[in-house]
């Protein structure tokens, strides 16, 4: 796995790692680390104490945001060569909130083969433990720290009727919570994962408002994730959810199709829709 022949490229595996306990980590893993000729590390001192619990001797090289565009080229150059190499962030799924997509994107580009080495992720760790629903949800990684772009986040956080997984700095979190408190949230179900798989472990649950008063009051320590409940959408009246399937009719819809856009899009049922659009195309006859 160090090399392949010189007609093939090498692989870049883009291997998981620990969030907390070491003892999260796949024999897979080990196997492709103690394989490959270089593995690129967000912070090589961070990641040599997991290769030195598992007897890893491969050579180390530091890969983060501040050096990423000056070493692409060097590296894809090294793989399109024949040299595998293994992409690690301090902990967890590198890419999520983590350095690392511009080598993936760049390594693609030249035919490089890419591949997952799944593991550890604070996000699906937080999110099978929260007792939110799992079925569809939301990523938003870290959010920006002000400006319109925050505010566009929280207006869309604030809109999202599917779980909502946010990473925050500790010292950040009451104030997070006030702003989504402030933005009409603060009833909406929420969760802080602290520390996941680590000694201090914690996961709390209660409203966006009952958590602001906590951590206000408590502040928090460590990694956190935040996972707050999908909105429930306001509830649409008969008269608006007939003027929107006449609107559509009118642009030329048949009934079968405005009723399942008007479904859709307002969140209704399509018996309903289509009843409302059956009483239009009578009207029309």
């Amino acid at each position: 796995m160090t090399s392949s022949s010189p007609h093939e490229p090498g692989t870049l595996y883009i291997v998981s790692t620990p969030v907390g306990n070491l003892g999260d980590f796949s024999f897979r893993a080990v196997d492709v680390l103690k394989s490959v000729s270089l593995i690129l590390a967000e912070d090589t001192r961070h990641t040599r104490h997991l290769l030195e619990r598992y007897e890893i001797r491969t050579r180390l090289a530091s890969h983060h945001e501040h050096n990423e565009a000056k070493t692409v080229a060097g590296l894809v150059e090294r793989l399109s060569a024949g040299d595998s190499m293994a992409l690690v962030s301090d902990a967890g799924t590198p890419l999520l909130s983590d350095p690392g997509a511009r080598l993936v994107r760049a390594a693609l580009d030249a035919g490089i083969p890419v591949r997952p080495v799944p593991g550890a992720s604070a996000l699906l760790a937080s999110l099978v433990v929260s007792g939110l629903d799992t079925t569809r949800f939301m990523f938003f990684g870290f959010l920006t720290r002000s400006g319109r772009e925050r505010q566009a986040e929280l207006d869309e956080i604030s809109a999202a009727r599917h779980t909502v997984v946010v990473y925050e700095a500790a010292n950040r979190l009451p104030a997070t919570l006030a702003e989504l408190e402030g933005t009409g949230n603060g009833s909406r179900t929420a969760v802080v994962a602290r520390e996941m798989t680590k000694q201090f472990e914690e996961v709390r649950r209660g409203t966006v408002g009952e958590l602001r008063t906590y951590y206000q009051e408590n502040p928090a320590r460590g990694e956190v994730v935040l996972l707050i409940s999908g909105a429930t959408p306001a509830p649409v009246s008969d008269d608006a959810v007939k003027e929107h399937v006449r609107e559509l009719r009118a642009s030329g819809m048949s009934a079968r199709d405005a009723a399942a856009a008007t479904a859709r899009e307002l969140g209704v049922s399509k018996k309903l829709a289509y009843g409302f659009a059956s009483d239009d195309q009578r009207e029309g006859e």
